[in-house]
């Protein structure tokens, strides 16, 4: 079976993803849950006596008319009834696809885990291990609040990218392991700047240090090394300040966040030239224009 496509109206589909051998476009939508028994009408046969492809093939005509919940529960039938006949490989993964595009994200995980389980040597295994980080990827929130969903969206992200390097999936999956780093940092700036305005100066420099060690691809290291600065001079910790300051510079020469750090610093601008303070000129000189004397 070829690879099952998302929607490309969705935020988070990847541009190259094949078409379905099964014609599949999958769409996207919310319908009321469905009961058993509201399914079909009276005329139609119990799904007991339908043969599984005959079901598989329903399930397929309510993903693509927009009723993925009762797609879902379609696939997941094909697979309780008829769970070794040939279909029924494919209705496990086509269940995660139907619950993601229904955003029951904890349906497509679990739906997508047991492929995965089940079939860990598969040529769609990638493709399974690409829904559970999208279903994550699709529930992380803002820096505000708790980060759980971005976490395991990592997580996710990076065993695909870990045990698949080579699909299809491995460059997207990397750009948006890339936002996940950025989103935990930027939530660790966040919780940092909550400590240093409350004087809490010791868990600020704890999460500003965490910025600064492991996740200095980000674009949030410039911030942290200058509210180090402003906690460790807040502790009368100056010669700690003075490192930071000159890593920022040596860094960062031309950023705002240095300017900040170096008017905290020498109670000057950067244009208004070296300060007279003997240390500062001397470690100006020598970290961040490279004149070692």
């Amino acid at each position: 079976m070829s690879d099952l496509d998302f929607r490309p109206n969705r935020v988070l589909r990847p541009a190259i993803l094949v078409t379905l051998a099964l014609s599949l476009g999958a769409c996207s939508g919310n319908v009321p849950s469905l009961g058993v028994g509201s399914l079909f009408s009276k005329e139609e046969a119990p799904l007991e006596a339908r043969d599984p492809d005959a079901i598989f093939a329903d399930a397929r005509d309510n993903l693509r008319n927009d009723k993925p919940k009762t797609a879902a529960f379609l696939f997941d039938e094909v697979e309780r009834l008829y769970p070794y006949s040939d279909v029924a490989k494919d209705a496990m993964l086509m269940s995660a696809v139907a619950s993601y595009e229904a955003k029951e994200y904890d349906k497509a995980v679990t739906a997508a885990e047991r492929f995965v389980g089940f079939y860990p040597s598969d040529d769609q295994t990638a493709y399974a291990r690409y829904i559970i980080a999208q279903s994550y990827y699709e529930q992380i929130v803002d820096v505000g609040r708790d980060q759980g969903m971005t976490v395991q969206a990592k997580q996710s992200l990076d065993e695909l990218i870990a045990r698949h390097p080579d699909s299809k999936y491995a460059k997207d999956a990397t750009i948006k392991r890339d936002l996940t780093i950025d989103q935990i940092a930027g939530k660790e700036m966040a919780v940092g700047r909550y400590y240093l305005k409350n004087g809490q100066y010791i868990g600020s420099i704890n999460r500003f240090q965490t910025v600064v060690k492991e996740y200095d691809t980000t674009s949030h290291v410039e911030e942290a090394l200058h509210r180090l600065v402003e906690a460790n001079l807040a502790l009368g910790l100056v010669d700690e300040a003075k490192a930071n300051a000159a890593v920022l510079g040596f860094n960062y020469p031309g950023s705002d966040w240095y300017g900040a750090s170096y008017a905290l610093l020498t109670g000057e601008n950067l244009t208004g030239g070296l300060a007279q303070d003997a240390w500062y000129k001397r470690m100006y000189r020598q970290v961040i224009l490279g004149e070692w004397l």
